[in-house]
């Protein structure tokens, strides 16, 4: 007998990243020393002093139970988080109904649509955009209304040419800034914008992922949605993530916070699908929220190095490429030369023939089509090697 997937995995699309892992490891068996640009996994270690941290709580026998809602860990979590907030952004948030911890801020985007859509539900997706994004929609059955970006409007979405037909049905929108993979960012300005806008809609969720505020660069600051004056009073709730800030992808551990009721409504799905978060991890994250924060400023300087070093280069073998300011993506358009091929073909050309591992555009959506993202996630010996065998396929 057959058996097959949910009508609404198989509407999900083909996910390139897996392609990709295959053309790395077919390089890789033929001897190729395959320089992998493509996941943002950040290469550097968590800081000692949270690293200690772990190591201290993961001995004591009550941390290794399950994890309890209003446990003394996890009060102490989310007090962090709020001080952090406050520290941060000067946004004031009672820590008991306004912050929820999440096992990676990925989990809570998806779970946020598996908690609120239902089958004739919309959810507005500015594209290109963090898979998740849509494929969290798809997955809990929600209707996907992508809205498309362009570099003609610097990856903002159009939201007033939505019309009032489509606006009746949504019930959920998705923005991220600084963005990933197209690493536009944003002022408090455009924030303001939105939720003007979205005073007209009182049944619509706004979903802000902030993942990327603590990689800026050039004096750049990335802003809250909800430093806007009246945004708390909205349907608004913000992830973000110590993956990025802190080195800590591998921990899964993420941050929502905001609107209490959504807040509410996403504790309570994740309730019937995960016992939260190992408490060591929590105790250990609250030592990253409130500890010293110099990891976090060398962090930078060191990824600022890094995308000067490789942007000059991509520039110097005439690969057109803007320095970023914020994120530790560079995000650029396929060569002239290279025009001819799909996002998805430049991809596999570079591994096959330069050993460089990219993302596709494509893989965040249709409309990244004709671009591809580096993720500056090894040494500056390592992707200068990488520009240089980039130049040498450049010149064939």
């Amino acid at each position: 007998m057959s058996i097959y997937e949910a009508d609404r995995m198989r509407k999900l699309p083909l996910y390139l990243f897996t392609i990709i892992d295959e053309l790395k490891a077919q390089a890789a068996a033929k001897g190729v020393d395959v320089i992998d640009l493509g996941m943002g996994s950040p290469d550097l270690p968590t800081p000692k002093h949270i690293v200690d941290e772990l190591c201290k709580q993961v001995r004591v026998t009550e941390h290794q139970r399950y994890s309890r809602a209003n446990g003394e860990p996890e009060k102490i979590l989310k007090a962090a988080i709020a001080d952090w907030y406050k520290e941060r952004f000067n946004v004031d948030l009672n820590p008991d109904s306004e912050v929820l911890p999440l096992i990676g801020s990925k989990e809570g985007v998806a779970h946020l649509s598996l908690a609120f859509l239902n089958p004739d539900d919309v959810a507005l997706v500015p594209n290109p955009a963090y898979p998740v994004h849509f494929n969290g929609v798809i997955m809990a059955g929600g209707t996907l209304h992508n809205i498309p970006m362009s570099a003609k409007d610097n990856f903002k979405p159009d939201l007033k040419s939505l019309s009032p037909e489509l606006m009746s049905k949504a019930k959920l929108i998705f923005i991220s800034y600084p963005h990933n993979p197209t690493t536009t960012v944003v002022d408090k300005d455009f924030f303001e914008e939105i939720v003007a806008w979205a005073k007209d809609y009182p049944n619509l969720i706004i979903a802000h992922d902030l993942a990327y505020s603590d990689i800026v660069f050039d004096d750049f600051r990335a802003p809250s949605i909800l430093e806007v004056e009246g945004a708390k009073d909205l349907n608004i709730i913000e992830f973000h993530t110590l993956s990025k800030s802190y080195n800590m992808a591998g921990w899964r551990i993420g941050i929502a916070v905001g609107n209490k009721g959504i807040l509410a409504s996403l504790a309570k799905t994740k309730s019937y699908i995960d016992f939260g978060i190992f408490r060591a991890i929590q105790l250990a994250a609250a030592k990253a929220l409130t500890g010293p924060q110099d990891c976090v400023k060398e962090l930078v300087a060191v990824y600022k190095k890094r995308r000067d070093l490789f942007v000059d280069g991509l520039n110097s073998i005439g690969w057109h490429a803007e320095k970023p300011k914020a994120t530790f993506y560079i995000w650029t358009r396929i060569p002239e030369k290279f025009r001819s091929l799909t996002a998805m073909e430049f991809a596999t050309l570079l591994i096959e023939k330069a050993g460089v591992a990219v993302a596709p555009g494509t893989g965040f959506g249709e409309y990244g089509e004709g671009y591809v993202r580096f993720a500056l996630v090894d040494s500056e010996e390592r992707l200068q090697m990488a520009i240089d065998r980039i130049g040498k396929l450049f010149n064939k």
